[in-house]
This record gives structure tokens, C-alpha cells and sequence, in this order.
């Protein structure tokens, strides 16, 4: 029996993730005869819920698996009906069954060919890595596990601890039913089982909520993740995976996606992380009401993280150069947004909160959401000319001006001599406004995270107002 929600299994013909306006132009395919791609003319993903699968946001349908999926979907001209699961078996066996065309949900390509599957082509490379909760004794190899490894059956996981059973018969390995590789995680940082594994990206999005949960060793290197097809597909949906993602590799639409759901955290610090979520769960309750009612037309999550970044929510900070409070607000700045004092925390939001606005409506409507956004935080670090400048030297050197992934990789160069004599603006700490963004995103992802989890400043309602 099929385990899932009525109302999640849904035609996505009209669904717009915000990535969308880089797919994939409608009836630009290559593929003769897509009609005959599936038989009844729509497209049936299955997937399990996961933010980095699929999931649905404040402004529908979202998550890495699922913006792949819209775009192929665009690619060929069907509609798209997502069918997630709460777990792999049954997606598994409603593959087998022929309810659905092909799995998206991470998993990983068999080295060799099977006869109960086939396979699109291998989209990302990620590793599989053995993770314990940080204080306990780290394990280096198999041979130092002392205690319970648990995975998730179906998953790629569970396969690997399956390969690497017969090297260390010993210790003891469960399987969790009931529960997804997030919650695995979890459960080692609330201490309540020892060892799981896991993969790079998962692991690269976990660490922000439980900075406590270490890596012990890589099990594996490089694991392949594809998509599945039935095995008894007649090769057209096969072939046409392999048109949609050589063409999504050339235009740059996967390496933009990619960038977007999993490049500002594949680094990771474990002191600044936990820093920042002690001060969100005690700091921030001072000025948490400021945020929401200051934000104006900027969510209040995104002007906190830029706060935290500027000033670590230190109404009294002050930086070298002279700016100051919870914005870190120039003098000039203070006054064109009517800042009388900047060391006033509702002054220095207000004032923050509308230059920030002004920026993101001073970039060129052309760019979309999120790029727009991290553009916008980097011209509060550096200006909107040096913003422009890196803009330009993008476009010089054949990248595209409008997306981030691509200016990004310009703004070290405002540092550089040969870069900078070119430009308007000349020179700039462009590394410091890069690595500036990036934080900020990662304390975004944090908050957006806590916030949907009880923190602190959401208050309980007393027994007395819930009377009727």
C-alpha cells in the first residue's frame, strides 16, 4: 500500500519553483515523438520528503530532486505529478508496480548493470561518511565501532553498511523503519543511538541545526546518484534523461542548482555554528521583536543573519572604520534613512531594514530571487558600484552578470591589481563580501530551521488565553 498524503500527490504543470526561470525554455527539446515518453502523457516522479528531495515551502513545491524533476518535465513537455513517500521501500515497490516513471530521492548508481532497473545518468558525486556525536570517542575505521550503526533500509546508506558488514561482523547494525536519514541525525546529536552513515550533502544541511554531530570516518569516496527507471522501460525515458541533463550540464542550469541548495554549506565551522545558535536562543530574544516588526518587505529571518553577521546582535559594535550598532551603519548611510542614533537598536533596525530594501529594488529587475537576494547582501558589504564592477567583469569573462554563482567567483578579483585597474570602482575586499554572503546564508538556513521548531521567542500561550 502506497504511504502517501491525497493532497500531496499533485500536478505540478503550473508549479514555478523560483530556479524555474533558469530551466529549460518550453518546447525546446530534442527529443522526437516526447508525447510517447510514458504512456498516459504525464510524468510520475517518486521521491521521499527531504530538503534536499522534496518538500513544501511557503511558496509551493520545493527541494533540490524536485527543481531537477520540473525541469525535465518542462524539458519534454509533460506535466509533472509528484508522488512522495514516507519511505523506500514502498517507493521502490510502486516503481515495480509501474505506478510511477522514475525515483529522484539521492540514490546512488550501481557500478555495474542489474537486470531489476534501469538508470539515468550519474548527476552528482557525493561521499558516504560513518557520523557520531562529537565528545564520544571517535571512531577512525570499522574495526573501533562499539555499539549500534543504524541507517535507513532502501537507502544508498543502508547499502554501503550492507557492503561493509562482512569486513567487521562484530558490531551490532539496525535498521529504522520509522524514521528518515534526517531524523537519523537527530538522534545521534540528541545521543540516543551511536553511529549512523550518511551522505555529503545530507550531512553539509544537518550540521547547521546540530553542529555536535562529527564525522568519524568516509566510508566511501565517490558514490554515483542517478535516477531509477523501471527495469522494463523501453529505453525512450532513459534516453531522454540523458538529452536533459548533458543539455542542463552545458547550459549551467545544474551546477546554478546545486550552488543554490548545497554551495554556502559544504564548508563548515563548528564554533561559529554553535555560536550562532546560542545567540539565537538567547540574544536574539531582545531584539527578535524588532526584526518582525521592522523588516518591512525583507523577510525578518534573512535582516536578523545580516545583523548577526554585522555586529553578532552587539547594539554597542563598532568596526575599525567607524561604523556602528546591531547594522553596522555608516554615518552617511545613518542619515539618509533618518538613523538619528546608530547605537539605538530600533533605529539601527529601521535604518537596515530600509537600506537594505533599497538595494534589492536597485538591482536589476532582470535578476531573479535568490540571486537577487545574495547580490543585494553584497552590495551592503561592498556597494552597489563595486556589486557592478564584479558584474562587469563577469560578463567580460563569458560568465552570466544576473546569476550569483557566477559573479561570485569575480569578486576575489576586485583585490587583484590586473582586475581592479579595470573597473569603475577600483579596488575592494571582494573575498570578505563573498565569504560575507555566505555566512549570512548559513545563519539564514539556521534561523528559518529554529524558527519552525518552538525557539524561544515564539511564546506559549497561557492556560487562561487558550479558555474560550
Amino acid at each position: 500500500m502506497r504511504l502517501v498524503s491525497v493532497a500531496f500527490v499533485m500536478i505540478c504543470s503550473a508549479c514555478q519553483p523560483k530556479m524555474q526561470t533558469e530551466s529549460q525554455p518550453a518546447g525546446q527539446s530534442a527529443i522526437e515523438g516526447r508525447q510517447h515518453v510514458v504512456s498516459d502523457g504525464v510524468l510520475h516522479m517518486g521521491t521521499v520528503y527531504g530538503k534536499h528531495t522534496f518538500y513544501i515551502g511557503p511558496e509551493g513545491p520545493t527541494g533540490f530532486e524536485y527543481e531537477l524533476a520540473k525541469g525535465f518535465s518542462d524539458y519534454i513537455g509533460l506535466p509533472l505529478e509528484v508522488m512522495p513517500f514516507f519511505n523506500f521501500e514502498d517507493l521502490q515497490e510502486e516503481l515495480e508496480k509501474g505506478g510511477i516513471d522514475f525515483i529522484a530521492a539521492g540514490l546512488s548508481s550501481p557500478q555495474t548493470k542489474t537486470e531489476r532497473a534501469r538508470w539515468g545518468p550519474v548527476y552528482q558525486i557525493v561521499s558516504h561518511q560513518l557520523v557520531y556525536l562529537q565528545g564520544n570517542t571517535r571512531p577512525r575505521e570499522l574495526a573501533d565501532l562499539q555499539g549500534t550503526l543504524s541507517v535507513v533500509p532502501g537507502t544508498s546508506h543502508f547499502d554501503t553498511a550492507m557492503s561493509v558488514l562482512p569486513e567487521n561482523p562484530d558490531f551490532t547494525f539496525s535498521t529504522a523503519n520509522d524514521m528518515d536519514v534526517e531524523e537519523l541525525l537527530t538522534q545521534i546529536a540528541e545521543g540516543n543511538i551511536d553511529y549512523t552513515i550518511t551522505d555529503s550533502n545530507t550531512l553539509s544541511i544537518v550540521r547547521r541545526r546540530y553542529p555536535d554531530i562529527s564525522v568519524g570516518f568516509t566510508v566511501s569516496e565517490t558514490i554515483p546518484l542517478a535516477w531509477q527507471l523501471h527495469a522494463q522501460d523501453d529505453a525512450v525515458l532513459q534516453v531522454a534523461l540523458l538529452d536533459y541533463f548533458a543539455h542542463i550540464r552545458k547550459t549551467g542550469f545544474l551546477d546554478r542548482l546545486e550552488e543554490r541548495y548545497f554551495g554556502h554549506v559544504r564548508s563548515f565551522d563548528f564554533v561559529d555554528t554553535k555560536a550562532f545558535i546560542d545567540a539565537a536562543n538567547t540574544t536574539l530574544l531582545n531584539y527578535v521583536d524588532a526584526f518582525q516588526s521592522l523588516s518591512l518587505d525583507v523577510d525578518w529571518r534573512l535582516l536578523a543573519a545580516l545583523s548577526y553577521q554585522e555586529s553578532h546582535w552587539d547594539p554597542n559594535a563598532v568596526s575599525p572604520t567607524g561604523v556602528r550598532g546591531l547594522m553596522m551603519l555608516t554615518l552617511d548611510t545613518a542619515k539618509d534613512w533618518n538613523v538619528e542614533s546608530r547605537v539605538d537598536p530600533l533605529q539601527s533596525i529601521a535604518g537596515g531594514a530600509r537600506y537594505f530594501s533599497s538595494l534589492m529594488k536597485r538591482i536589476p529587475a532582470r535578476i531573479g530571487e535568490p540571486d537577487r537576494i545574495w547580490m543585494a547582501l553584497a552590495a551592503y558589504n561592498i556597494g552597489l558600484g563595486h556589486l557592478e564592477d564584479a558584474r562587469v567583469l563577469t560578463q567580460k569573462q563569458g560568465g552570466n552578470p544576473d546569476i550569483w554563482m557566477d559573479v561570485k567567483k569575480r569578486l576575489p578579483m576586485l583585490q587583484q591589481k590586473r582586475y581592479y585597474r579595470q573597473t569603475r570602482f577600483g579596488y575592494a575586499r571582494g573575498n570578505e563580501a563573498l565569504q560575507y554572503v555566505e555566512n549570512i546564508r548559513r545563519y539564514y538556513d539556521t534561523l528559518v530551521w529554529l524558527d519552525s521548531q518552538s525557539p524561544p521567542w515564539r511564546k506559549t500561550p497561557s492556560v487562561e488565553n487558550l479558555a474560550p
